[in-house]
């Protein structure tokens, strides 16, 4: 009985962890290129009492083994690298990935980081930064006469001056991939990191090499699907019940032995 309770407080944990992991998705269901998680699990050590296969007398053998189970494990919170919808927002520094990559953002200490966040702004110095005044890598510079800013599909940013009709190439937005974007360290303030797990970034234009492509004026929403996330919440808090209920019912079969045996 002391075993159950042990493993019923396995399964209490686990519960408590997906549903952190929930909530946690839930409330960046608005933020922009936000990934949702999703917990995995694994079963713990078995205690063997009796191996399968082993000799049940001279000429035969059991056909199966006796394991009991000691629980439950969280192994991973797993980031869902999906595309999220596109939300057009009319701004011309506003950009969403369509398909495989992350912008390159340059890191206070000089390391770089990546995200999917696309909603950037100008700097004091005319530079293309994220809302965190995190900057863009390669560096964009917009001059300060800039009247129109295009940015194509294949990352190509332009801008038109005054008294001048053809737009002017300043810059390329470059995206990364990964072998395993599974892999990347989440840091906070939608950024990644690279790791061991996640292998090198693969840098490119946009477009070309499997990278997805650049669409102006948009942003890329969440992938978290509320309804979705609402019904698994529902069925966390249920699983969390029951196994509370096996906790309870040891409780009594050791209160029963106390008083009875």
């Amino acid at each position: 009985m002391s075993q159950a309770l042990w493993i019923a407080k396995t399964g209490l944990q686990a519960m408590q962890t997906k549903m952190s992991v929930i909530t946690n998705n839930l409330a960046n269901s608005n933020t922009t290129g936000f990934k949702k998680s999703r917990p995995v699990f694994a079963d713990l050590l078995y205690q063997n009492v009796r191996q399968a296969g082993a000799q049940s007398a001279q000429n035969s053998r059991f056909s199966s083994g006796m394991s009991v189970g000691t629980g439950v494990k969280t192994l991973a919170t797993e980031k869902i690298f999906t595309q999220g919808n596109l939300v057009e927002t009319e701004n011309p520094l506003d950009v969403a990935v369509q398909g495989k990559g992350f912008f390159q953002v340059l890191l206070p200490d000089g390391s770089l980081s990546y995200t999917r966040d696309g909603t950037f702004q100008l700097n004091e110095n005319g530079q293309m930064v994220t809302s965190n005044g995190l900057q863009l890598q390669p560096a964009i510079t917009i001059p300060n006469d800039a009247v129109n800013i295009t940015i194509g599909y294949d990352g190509t940013v332009s801008v038109t001056t005054p008294g001048t009709t053809t737009p002017t190439p300043v810059g390329t937005i470059q995206l990364a991939d990964f072998v395993n974007p599974g892999g990347l360290q989440p840091i906070g303030d939608n950024l990644y990191l690279e790791t061991a797990s996640s292998g090198s970034p693969q840098t490119g234009d946009p477009g070309q090499n499997g990278l997805g492509s650049i669409l102006q004026g948009s942003v890329e929403t969440s992938n978290v699907n509320v309804i979705e996330s609402l019904v698994d919440m529902i069925e966390t808090q249920r699983r969390y019940e029951m196994v509370s209920k096996a906790i309870q019912s040891s409780d009594r079969m050791w209160e029963y032995v106390n008083n009875n045996l």
